[in-house]
């Protein structure tokens, strides 16, 4: 009786010390083995077709009289989503009474002098370069990448008008 009264005592003893130990928070952490959990998400993007456009100056330089054509390029860059078609057209310009197919340089004075020059999409300048879908525009489809056009400018001869300097805004608009 004697051990088992001893036994009990230790039992007790060591009862107490694990009671005292959890109201401490000193107690050893119980492990327990855990399961991964997984779950899985959607990432997604849409492309919608878009197009960016830029475009260099065309200068015809300098001249004295207008005796014969004077014929210069200039380039623009067209960027737009793969496989989306698009169209570019060029406006008459800024000078009052341009037109896509009679376009003018203005200059200064009073009235405004002007110079006749036209703008083509191709080299042999015989194809205007204006902004009427499907008739005077260029079309192409887009690669994701720049695509360079070129446009070729010609001021015709002409009777030259006081000198000075001559100039117009065009504005290129990519329809797609």
């Amino acid at each position: 009786m004697r051990k088992q009264s001893e036994r009990i005592r230790r039992t007790r003893a060591r009862a107490v010390a694990l009671g005292v130990s959890l109201a401490l928070g000193t107690a050893a952490p119980v492990a327990y083995a855990a399961s991964p959990k997984t779950t899985t998400f959607t990432v997604s993007l849409t492309i919608q077709a878009d197009c960016s456009i830029t475009a260099n100056s065309l200068n015809f330089g300098t001249t004295g009289l207008i005796t014969s054509n004077i014929d210069q390029a200039t380039t623009m860059s067209v960027t737009c989503s793969s496989g989306t078609a698009y169209n570019v057209g060029l406006d008459g310009g800024s000078v009052s009474g341009s037109t896509v197919a009679t376009r003018l340089l203005g200059g200064t004075g009073t009235p405004v002098p002007t110079v006749n020059f036209a703008l083509y999409r191709d080299s042999a300048r015989t194809q205007n370069w204006g902004q009427t879908v499907g008739t005077d525009t260029l079309s192409n489809t887009g690669s994701g990448s720049a695509q360079t056009l070129t446009v070729y400018g010609r001021v015709p001869p002409q009777n030259a008008p006081a000198a000075g300097a001559y100039s117009s805004t065009i504005t290129t608009t990519v329809t797609f």
